[in-house]
């Protein structure tokens, strides 16, 4: 393999911090002990493939050497060729794997994820089908074991959303949620449509990486906060106290408004982690070109003014433009089952990515920063 020496140096450092997490001076540090058992978490699974390659790689070289040996008898040599034509498929398997461990990462892929969806044309069936693409999201980040709260939400008149904003928290969303955003375009009859025609409307999805303090930091005098009386149903506070808050991030002009909450401390908290987020989605756009290009030539750009899915309902089909798979189980994904879709896009950038690293000049980096 031409990364074998970067995969070496990786080993060597799992072994390191194999060795630092048992020192009792790690151990006496919480912060130090957090940071190694965070990296050789991060390295565990690529350190066991490696090994199981070297293995894998050390056993062929055995049954290879037992068939060249012409002193070998026949029982011996249709043994080894029985193991040859048995582990050389096992190895590659274990190369291919290798491979998709040592891409560059995204490092916003351990992140927590702002979700914007929005209604689109359509009028109050896309507020109805935004209302159906969110309860899809909740039942699949349900499924995931990921929290999802509503930060902000805005109802029409039938019912459905106009624009529900929202954070979900757990164990790498934004590398399974990543390639949602986009336009999400649904055809079928309207419950309000009586000759039976169908209708096409459309909802917006935004996936933002929730950005850390640390990460963007808005200084005080660059906002503008306004306070008003929240409106739709939430009982007595409604109409009646100021809790509702809308900041305007002034060198921007971004506006972004919580109500949902009694508490205008909490509404200016949740309403701050938006407004966080999408300054940091901007300030990737403008500090990482290359990757949205990159990512542009895979799946598409992501944008919200872009048709990423159709969802037809006389036909219980789904269909993801970007990649071309097609589902007769729309029922299913509707109900948050939405996994081999996921999947899907998720094997499409790996393979765009190995493409790339294949046609890569001689030399070149293949591997990530896992270890850094």
């Amino acid at each position: 393999m031409y990364y074998l020496e970067k995969l070496e140096e990786l080993e060597a450092t799992y072994n390191g911090l194999t060795a630092q997490l048992g020192d009792p001076q790690t151990l006496a540090d919480p912060s130090a002990y957090q940071k190694a058992a965070k990296a050789h978490a991060e390295l565990r699974e690529v350190v066991e493939q490696f090994r199981e390659w070297k293995s894998l790689e050390k056993n062929l070289a055995e049954a290879r050497a037992v068939l060249a040996d012409s002193g070998s008898d026949d029982a011996l040599r249709q043994l080894a060729q029985e193991e040859v034509e048995a582990l050389e498929p096992r190895l590659a398997a274990v190369e291919d794997r290798l491979k998709i461990l040592l891409l560059p990462r995204d490092p916003n892929d351990e992140k927590n994820v702002i979700l914007e969806i929005r209604a689109g044309t359509g009028g109050d069936e896309a507020t109805l089908f935004a209302q159906e693409i969110f309860r899809m999201y909740s039942r699949y980040a349900e499924s995931q074991g990921w929290r999802m709260e509503a930060l902000s939400t805005s109802i029409s008149g039938v019912g459905g959303l106009k624009e529900v904003i929202a954070l979900i928290e757990g164990q790498k969303v934004y590398s399974r949620m990543k390639y949602e955003s986009g336009v999400h375009r649904v055809q079928r009859v309207p419950a309000t449509e009586q000759q039976g025609r169908i209708h096409t409307s459309a909802v917006t999805v935004a996936v933002l990486p929730e950005a850390d303090e640390v990460e963007v930091e808005i200084d005080p005098k660059d906002i503008r906060i306004d306070r008003f009386c929240s409106s739709g149903p939430g009982g007595q506070s409604v109409n009646t106290t100021y809790s509702a808050v809308r900041i305007t991030h002034l060198p921007t002009g971004m506006v972004v408004s919580c109500q949902d909450e009694k508490s205008q401390i909490k509404n200016r908290e949740k309403a701050l982690r938006v407004l966080r987020s999408r300054l940091y989605e901007m300030k990737l756009a403008e500090q990482q070109k290359q990757i949205i290009e990159e990512r542009r030539s895979m799946i598409g750009t992501g944008d919200r003014s872009e048709k990423v899915r159709t969802y037809n309902f006389p036909q219980n089909r789904v269909t993801d433009h970007r990649i071309g798979l097609t589902l007769h189980q729309l029922d299913r994904v509707m109900d948050g089952k939405l996994d081999e879709i996921i999947e899907a896009l998720v094997t499409y950038y790996q393979a765009e990515k190995l493409k790339q690293a294949a046609s890569a000049p001689s030399g070149s980096a293949l591997v990530s920063d896992v270890a850094s």
